[in-house]
């Protein structure tokens, strides 16, 4: 697939450079044409010379050569490649990206560039959530810029959160469905539900669970990389979608998420359901805040709309209705209970008996259960590689 491909990789100042050469050589083993760019900042992590052996090819830092004065055409490497990659982009490179600042050979290349530009950030966590660096991602997703989200983390800094770059294997994935010919859900309407819900108690308390959203959102990115028109219903999570062809659609409460789901499954060709949703919501709910006493308190609760069965109960034979279960005990025989009573045609198993699987983590280990009683187990794997084999479950089956 990528035979031939003319791949540009610019390269800036930042820690995960070193990972760059890895990418380079995936790309080169499947035939890739590799040129690489590098600011003068790069070079303090990742040598010329190494990229150079990689990619087989000269790489460039220079506007021109200073013994001999010949010119490094930016503009001729801006129209050599068919993509662009600027990876790891760091929050100085961005920011000049953004003004169209062209003091380096990198930035030059970029403002010439003809093809289409994918950029990975890397940065420790608070630079990463300054509001002046999510403007720019904004901004240069604006342009047309195609952003390989960063992911959390532990960083080199020592903390732990988002703004680790992609791993490289990802990236590699990335480029791969960007050159994919194959879109297999193409004209497809995908809706996903993740993360939490939150029920009110007062104005400034709720009960929640500890679903971080994570699985759903990976499941949204991939199902957009396969060509579908993402619709995500998300409960209060502090993750955004990256890819452009995803809609977000944010709730907060459980009754707030059954009337987006209900509403949005009309159009649905797939609803997978991966969000946690509150069984039960406070009856009353106080309009101001509780204060507190030396007596107990007691809520009282009361059931909330089962948005699975409901769906089950409306989906028309063209749709395609996926479930998640959380189990203890007897995890598979509940699941294919829940598959059976509410209308489902596949269900994802998760078991909070395994270790480093289901929420919080960003590893998951999951059974797949399909109505016609076939199974598939994973292993422990990263959220993102578990929502590939699910949407890929869900193709087989649409076919």
């Amino acid at each position: 697939m990528l035979e031939g491909k003319k791949i540009l990789i610019g390269v800036t100042g930042s820690i995960a450079a070193y990972k760059i050469p890895l990418l380079i050589r995936l790309l080169v083993k499947a035939r890739a044409e590799v040129k690489v760019v590098v600011t003068p900042c790069a070079t303090d992590f990742v040598t010329p010379l190494t990229l150079s052996t990689l990619s087989q090819r000269p790489v460039l830092l220079e506007p021109y050569n200073k013994t001999d004065g010949s010119w490094h055409s930016h503009v001729d490497w801006g129209r050599w490649a068919d993509l662009f990659l600027i990876a790891p982009l760091s929050a100085n490179t961005m920011a000049k990206m953004v003004a169209g600042i062209a003091d380096n050979l990198l930035t030059t290349t970029y403002l010439a560039a003809k093809c289409p530009v994918m950029f990975a950030p890397a940065m420790d966590l608070d630079m990463y959530h300054h509001p002046t660096t999510h403007r720019n991602i904004e901004t240069l997703r604006s342009f047309g810029n195609i952003l390989i989200a960063a992911r959390e983390g532990e960083l080199a800094s020592g903390l732990t959160g988002v703004g680790r770059m992609e791993e490289p294997e990802e990236i590699y994935q990335h480029i791969l469905n960007f050159f994919s010919q194959e879109t297999p859900l193409k004209d497809k309407k995908v809706m996903i539900s993740a993360g939490p819900t939150f029920e009110a108690i007062d104005p400034v308390r709720y009960i929640g669970n500890h679903s971080s959203g994570k699985m759903g959102y990976a499941l949204a990115e991939y199902a957009a990389q396969c060509g579908a028109e993402v619709m995500l219903i998300s409960g209060p999570v502090q993750l955004k979608a990256a890819h452009a062809a995803i809609n977000t659609i944010r709730v907060n409460s459980a009754a707030q998420m059954a009337e987006a789901c209900l509403h949005t499954f009309k159009t649905a060709d797939v609803a997978i359901m991966s969000a946690a949703v509150a069984d039960y919501t406070v009856n009353k709910p106080e309009t101001r805040k509780i204060k507190k006493t030396s007596g107990n308190l007691t809520l009282e609760l009361k059931p909330t709309t089962d948005i699975l069965s409901e769906l089950g109960k409306v989906k028309q034979p063209n749709q395609f209705l996926v479930g998640f279960a959380l189990e203890t005990d007897n995890e598979i025989e509940h699941a294919r209970q829940k598959m059976n009573n509410k209308n489902l045609d596949m269900i994802v198993l998760n078991s909070l008996n395994d270790e480093g699987a289901g929420f919080g983590f960003d590893t998951n280990k999951v059974s797949i259960i399909h109505k016609n009683n076939e199974k598939t187990e994973t292993g422990l794997l990263n959220k993102a590689q578990i929502a590939a084999i699910i949407i890929n479950q869900v193709i087989e089956k649409i076919k």
